[in-house]
């Protein structure tokens, strides 16, 4: 499975470069963590540094504590039901809400 990210900071109108974001997988009830990241200046995410990715269940955690006073972390989980596809998950952040969606 391929996975990218994006983030976009909604009150500056702009990507949001250097945002530290975690990998994780759900496993025996809890998250491991598999690989870390920084968007680069387009905001996004392409390599996780050849992290295994199969079916399951994942979990993205964007640090956004230099984004929104309100929201210091952002958890975002999917699942994946095909490996064989792509998945991109963006994320649009302002100082009170924030939303995602299945990308392509």
């Amino acid at each position: 499975m391929s996975l990218s990210t994006h983030v976009l900071d909604a009150a500056r109108g702009r990507p949001a470069e250097g945002v530290p974001v975690r990998l994780e997988r759900r496993e025996d009830g809890g998250y491991r963590g598999l690989a870390e990241a920084r968007t680069d200046a387009d905001g996004r995410i392409r390599d996780w540094g050849g992290a295994e990715l199969g079916a399951g269940t994942y979990r993205l955690v964007f640090d956004t504590a230099g984004l929104s006073d309100f929201y210091p972390e952002v958890a975002v989980a999917f699942v994946v039901a095909d490996p064989g596809q792509h998945h991109h998950v963006p994320l649009l952040l302002s100082p009170f809400a924030y939303s995602t969606y299945r990308g392509s």
